[in-house]
């Protein structure tokens, strides 16, 4: 053994310990890689698993359940079982991307707002005896909201957020066009998300904790796209550019202004999201 190493000699040695240096960076690379492809792959089996709980939120006549009464469908987390809405007990309420509540059970702000936090954890008598916590966020879309309401002054027409009628809602998720481009439920920084094609994404990339739905969708979570369940039961990673060309109501313009068809340029988006592949 003494003789063999002798034979070596410093330059053998040289380039052995080069060799060894070069695959322990490559296992580390391709390590890290592989992580955060067993993370997408974990995410899609979450969102895999959820399209087979909401068969069992949706009534004969393809609508799904609804939110507080006489609003445009808040709270629809309230109207699941106290299995489904419960954080610790249903698990798939989160990407394994992002797993930490940004308040905790006291009630206490835990860490700082990231694209990879989740959000909650929300509590009161209707959320459960945990509450209710998670990194995806439905269509608010898909849920049903009657057409007229009778407020103290009388009937007037009922509206999802940011005005748009309740007719454009997905009442009948059973006979939807094209189910394959309508979201049902992704990777998101809310529960329930109103898109609209004329909002814009966050200006930095950690700033999507804001007023703004569909930046709190449009987080780059998956190397520049979010994964999505969509309503035909499908899931796959969608491009965050091209959240703006998904149907997510049925008067949704999908070639609004923050798409290729609505003529935006590259320097109209923001410095982070550039990069990514434009629709």
């Amino acid at each position: 053994m003494n003789a063999r190493v002798q034979y070596l000699g410093k330059w053998e040695l040289g380039v052995l310990i080069l060799c060894g240096a070069f695959v322990l960076l490559t296992v580390g690379a391709v390590g890290e890689s592989g992580r955060s492809r067993a993370k997408e792959v974990a995410c899609q089996a979450n969102l895999r698993q959820w399209r087979d709980i909401f068969q069992g939120y949706i009534d004969s006549n393809g609508r799904f359940i609804s939110g507080d009464k006489n609003t445009p469908g808040y709270w629809w987390v309230k109207y699941l079982s106290e299995e489904h809405k419960d954080w610790k007990r249903t698990r798939i309420w989160f990407c394994p991307t992002g797993t930490g509540p940004v308040v905790d059970e006291n009630g206490r702000s835990t860490q700082k707002l990231t694209i990879f936090s989740a959000w909650g954890i929300f509590q009161g008598a209707e959320l459960g005896p945990n509450g209710v916590s998670g990194s995806y966020g439905l269509n608010g879309y898909v849920i049903p909201i009657d057409e007229s309401a009778v407020p103290p002054h009388g009937p007037r027409q009922r509206t999802y957020e940011n005005g748009v009628p309740a007719t454009d809602g997905w009442q009948n998720l059973r006979e939807v066009p094209n189910a394959s481009t309508v979201p049902m439920f992704l990777d998101a920084l809310r529960f329930d998300l109103w898109p609209v094609p004329y909002y814009p994404p966050a200006p930095s990339e950690f700033a999507a904790w804001t007023g703004n739905l569909t930046a709190r969708c449009c987080i780059n979570r998956h190397d520049g796209a979010v994964n999505c369940l969509f309503v035909d039961g499908s899931v796959r990673k969608v491009g965050l550019k091209e959240l703006w060309t998904l149907k997510w109501h049925q008067s949704f313009n999908t070639a609004g202004p923050w798409t290729k068809a609505g003529g935006v340029m590259p320097s109209d988006w923001p410095e982070w999201i550039r990069p990514f592949k434009d629709y």
